[in-house]
């Protein structure tokens, strides 16, 4: 067998490196990788911008439902509110950094329709249209995830490609049957998209069982939202694997040991620990109440897991998923703080008057959640502009 031959060394600008040397007359010159990078990045600005729409439009029929001044005063986006916060905003922002993770052109299309869906949601176009488009996100993301499953096989993203499968199915239970039956599908998809991120970017110190420990919960937590569709009281067992599975998160995450640390890392444990304890909040209400148990409960239920845990997340992780969707650094800064702190403070207020029947106090809360996500949102923005 012939000797290979090591490949010669350049120094960068030398007349004989690969990046200096002259290529044939007609030959297309690559662009160096980070202006390829940045010019990825300004593609997939559209997607982002469709997703910043839907978090818009989804806090202002956030107003709506709380029955107080609101941008724009329109019933149906009240009504169509839940689907236009987790399918429009959240399912575009997920789907596309796993469309990222895929690099392939195809897959681009699943945030894209999520993000049509909830502007048609919200236009004078039949409400049907933008559900059909969220089914057809729905269907798009699941292949996305096969293809990443079978890229990796392995149980984090077999619980992921599960998480796509709750929100197809999430998205087809809205179009056949009605918004809140879809409601326990789109908690699964939220809960175990985030948890399987988080098993995954502490997989160091979780090991190798959390990944099997994860599919077991996410198996239980799917099982248990099938029942809910035939048996009264399944949406109780619903909130039992919802209270274990945010237990068994904050039980193992490493962030509990990093509150004490000091800059980024206690901002992002104590987002963390936040976001486990209203997601164990939520499921033990629901375990108890039931979904329809009262007003109160459901509200508690509904903006525990996709306000309290969802967001508390998004807010967490933002200075790491952010830049690689975005292509531009978001640096932590102290600023972080504040939207997270009223978020929570929010939360407690609107949780105190949604159980204890205190009008007033729900609505100041509601509204206080609200003005951290745009606070979040103008902060996050500035720091990449300046970043």
């Amino acid at each position: 067998m012939p000797t290979p031959v090591p490949a010669a060394r350049h120094r960068p600008g030398s007349p004989t490196s690969p990046a200096t040397r002259a290529a044939p007359p007609g030959t297309a010159i690559p662009a160096p990788p980070d202006a390829a990078r940045r010019r990825d990045a300004n593609s997939r600005l559209p997607l982002v911008a469709l997703g910043g729409v839907s978090l818009l439009c989804g806090l202002n029929a956030g107003l709506v439902r709380l029955e107080v001044w609101a941008p724009v005063a329109s019933q149906r986006a009240g009504d169509v509110h839940g689907l236009v916060m987790v399918l429009g905003f959240l399912g575009t922002l997920i789907s596309l950094e796993r469309a990222q993770a895929l690099g392939r052109s195809w897959a681009y299309l699943a945030p894209g329709l999520y993000g049509a869906g909830a502007l048609a949601l919200l236009s004078p176009a039949p409400v049907r249209l933008g559900q059909l488009l969220h089914v057809e996100a729905g269907v798009l993301f699941v292949a996305v995830y096969i293809a990443l499953w079978r890229r990796a096989p392995r149980p984090l993203v077999a619980v992921q490609v599960l998480s796509a499968v709750l929100a197809l199915g999430g998205a087809l239970v809205a179009l056949l049957l009605d918004i809140p039956s879809a409601l326990a599908w789109l908690i699964g998809f939220v809960v175990l998209t985030i948890a399987a991120e988080r098993a995954e970017l502490a997989q160091l110190v979780m090991g190798l069982r959390a990944d099997r420990a994860l599919l077991a919960l996410s198996a239980a937590l799917t099982l248990a939202i099938l029942a809910a569709l035939v048996l009264p009281l399944g949406d109780r067992l619903v909130g039992v694997a919802l209270a274990v599975t945010g237990g068994w998160l904050l039980r193992h995450d490493v962030v509990r040991h990093q509150v004490r640390l000091p800059g980024q890392r206690r901002y992002l444990a104590v987002a963390l620990l936040a976001g486990y304890l209203d997601l164990i909040l939520a499921g033990l209400v629901l375990a108890s109440f039931g979904l329809y148990g009262g007003t109160g409960a459901y509200d508690v239920i509904v903006h525990g897991v996709f306000l309290g845990f969802a967001i508390s997340m998004v807010m967490a992780h933002a200075p790491v998923i952010l830049p690689a969707v975005l292509g531009r650094p978001l640096p932590y800064r102290p600023a972080l703080w504040g939207p997270l702190l009223l978020l929570h403070a929010g939360l407690v207020l609107r949780f105190t008057g949604a159980l204890g029947g205190f009008t007033a106090a729900w609505q100041a809360g509601g509204v206080l959640t609200v003005i951290a996500m745009l606070a979040f949102l103008v902060t996050a923005v500035a720091l990449v502009v300046h970043g």
